[in-house]
């Protein structure tokens, strides 16, 4: 009996078997015995989540586009999988061959989200790989990890020896090309990883050695090998247009969570929102050619045989020439019969014409992230969208026939007041007056207002990593003042967890010594964790303790603007300073213009290819 054969038997008593078979249209099959570098692409959270994510996608064609190398895909079992795996003795594999994750020369993680970290533990377990990095002697499997939470790395550090900093698209196959000179002459994992080293972009923790003071804050991190540089700085696709874009997606046999073809259209944000980590690492604003947008929908939906592309950014609108994509556009998806989703909507750009698309696409609903009930705390968190555009838009959307509004604010963000939480409530009930002074011939039918809180987590590289997060005993002090304040059934409440919110905290600001938390949560069974159904706070909080760990100490802990962050040896292009003056200016309530008005000098070079930067 084949591997195929066995695996394929063992399906028939799990939920969603074709998460676990491979042989998706797309998928690429390539004969080992001429490939050079095999690599693993390991998403640590479930195939419905990892097969919806646009940068596996881009990673996965690119490095399948050298005929001598051969990604293949990974995802992390549910747990009723996992248990057949380990009662059946086979070993986690990767989808195309279905060959054991130990047989890869490099097995690469991406690191999307701070609760998926002890999957990335048990992924390598389950693969029968050491789970510390120290354990892991030979050359082959090399453990990488990039992604966002990679800008502050440190919490993972026991576990990966490499991470990529910044953008993947150059560095990777630079990394792959490396490794394979030093596997063809015989050298050892030591000497890939000095030489690595040497690749901008590229952190090998083991060359580091961390130092703290008295009170547990950071005294020191600095090199302790000539090949690491004292600071790293992240990759940047200077020229967008060129940047690789595959023209096939991997099409799942099974419903995932988008989807659809994916376009990306701009890379990087001009809005400085002071909360939003995505929007400072991923600077400088970058944005793709309308034809070469144009090319890359075309191509996807004819190779994928998907009716619906949906635009990919951190703000679709801010586009320079948004009217003009959208107008192109659509006379390709509207004689095809393709659907057009624009996620990543700004209220203070949303217009009637705008409107017209969308309703072309669905009348279900509009979401917009107000972020915040009152203007003096819009103004604080630099948010810049005043009440009255918030009232505007949700005008044009009634007269244009939506009934469906979701608004998502934030609790606990800093200088909040009772008047903030209680502006919330106001804001839902002006936007519910609108609604029924739109008039009746306009207007849909029953409206019904969604209002999401989400216990705002303060992250690295932002102008709010100085702050601390608000207690849960204060979230839940203010979700209670917020649900008595919300008056009509039309409006729909809904919260987040927040212990999750406090783990995410811990994680994303943690320094090295959390790595012993996390592989300690890990043993007690933690995994999953971004999963309800499976999160268990008591173990993390077990974990903490046993490690001499304080989760006030990393969540709820204001930080002074000389103390040294676990992530200062990154460069992720934006200055510290810049940020220090942000959170002075979020104290005050004073706004920062956005990169399209004027630059406000957070540090990003023109050269690094920035449409505004320079200017």
């Amino acid at each position: 009996m084949t591997n195929k054969e066995k695996i394929e038997q063992l399906l028939l008593n799990v939920q969603k078997p074709a998460r676990y078979i491979g042989g998706e249209h797309g998928s690429v099959v390539k004969d080992k015995s001429k490939i050079d570098v095999r690599f693993a692409f390991c998403f640590p959270d479930v195939y419905d989540i990892g097969m919806s994510h646009l940068g596996m996608k881009i990673l996965y064609s690119l490095k399948n586009e050298r005929e001598n190398f051969w990604c293949e895909r990974c995802f992390m079992p549910e747990k009723d999988y996992k248990q057949v795996l380990i009662d059946n003795d086979i070993p986690l594999y990767a989808l195309e061959s279905l060959d054991p994750l130990y047989e890869f020369d490099m097995i690469g993680f991406t690191l999307q989200y701070e609760l998926s970290y002890t999957n990335v533990l048990s992924m390598l377990e389950l693969a029968r790989i050491p789970v510390l990095a120290k354990d892991r002697h030979a050359l082959a499997p090399i453990v990488v990890a990039g992604g966002p939470c990679v800008c502050n790395p440190e919490p993972m550090s026991d576990f990966i020896d490499i991470f990529i900093l910044g953008e993947g698209e150059e560095v990777n196959l630079e990394l792959m090309d490396l490794y394979n000179e030093v596997k063809k002459r015989g050298g050892s994992k030591e000497e890939f990883l000095h030489l690595a080293a040497h690749i901008e972009g590229i952190y090998v923790p083991s060359f580091y050695d961390v130092t703290y003071n008295v009170d547990g804050t950071l005294k020191c991190i600095k090199p302790n090998t000539d090949d690491a540089p004292p600071k790293i700085k992240k990759r940047v696709i200077a020229d967008f247009d060129n940047v690789f874009f595959p023209d096939y997606f991997v099409v799942p046999y099974t419903s995932i969570v988008h989807d659809r073809s994916v376009v990306e259209v701009l890379r990087g944000c001009i809005r400085g929102c002071r909360f939003c980590q995505a929007g400072f690492i991923y600077r400088p604003f970058r944005e793709k050619s309308i034809d070469i947008i144009k090319n890359e929908t075309k191509c996807l939906c004819e190779q994928t045989g998907y009716d619906e592309v949906s635009l990919s950014s951190l703000s679709t609108s801010d586009h320079t020439k948004i009217a003009q994509l959208l107008k192109e556009l659509a006379d390709y998806t509207d004689l095809e019969n393709v659907s057009l989703s624009l996620p990543s909507l700004r209220i203070d750009n949303f217009s009637s014409d705008l409107l017209e698309r969308l309703k072309t696409i669905r009348k279900s609903g509009l979401t917009f992230a107000c972020e915040a009930g009152t203007q003096r705390l819009r103004d604080v968190i630099n948010k810049n969208i005043t009440e009255s555009e918030i009232l505007s838009t949700c005008k044009t959307a009634f007269e244009g026939g939506y009934t469906t509004v979701k608004l998502y604010f934030m609790l606990g963000l800093p200088t909040e007041t009772d008047e903030d939480i209680l502006g919330i409530a106001e804001l839902a009930h002006k936007i519910l007056d609108v609604y029924f002074e739109t008039p009746k011939e306009l207007r849909g039918g029953s409206i019904q207002i969604s209002v999401s809180t989400a216990t705002f987590v303060p992250k690295p590289f932002t102008p709010f990593e100085f702050e601390p997060q608000a207690t849960p005993e204060e979230i839940d002090r203010k979700q209670k003042l917020l649900v008595k304040a919300l008056r009509s059934k039309k409006i729909k409440l809904s919260t987040h967890q927040d212990d999750t919110s406090v783990l995410e905290a811990c994680l994303a600001k943690g320094d090295r010594r959390m790595s012993k938390a996390v592989y300690q949560a890990w043993k007690k069974g933690c995994e999953l964790d971004g999963w309800n159904e499976h999160f268990d706070f008591s173990k993390w909080r077990e974990a903490f303790d046993e490690c001499g760990l304080d989760m006030a100490f990393y969540a709820n802990r204001k930080r002074e603007y000389d103390e040294l962050m676990p992530w200062d040896h990154l460069d992720y292009l934006v200055t510290k300073s810049f940020l220090i003056n942000e959170n002075k200016k979020a104290h005050l309530a004073k706004t920062t213009r956005n990169c399209k008005e004027g630059c406000s000098g957070c540090g990003i070079n023109k050269s690094y290819g920035g449409v505004y930067c320079g200017k």
